[in-house]
């Protein structure tokens, strides 16, 4: 098995980082992204669901988050 440096998840932190926002504001916006997408409080959100709504590239997310 390869083991590969990919997450799925996107948290708040990385969020920051793309954005340039505190990581309050981050926390903020990926609770709305959830809210809007149906999602229950427990529920991770996917770098993928992520770009979808925010419309950045997949690339770029990935640059900004793993470097």
């Amino acid at each position: 098995m390869i083991a590969s440096n990919i997450r799925v998840c996107i948290y708040p932190k990385d969020v920051q980082r793309i954005t340039g926002k505190t990581y309050r504001q981050a926390r903020l916006y990926l609770h709305k992204i959830k809210t809007n997408l149906n999602k229950e409080p427990h529920q991770l959100l996917s770098i993928e669901e992520f770009c979808d709504y925010s419309g950045l590239q997949m690339e770029h997310v990935l640059r900004c988050i793993i470097g």
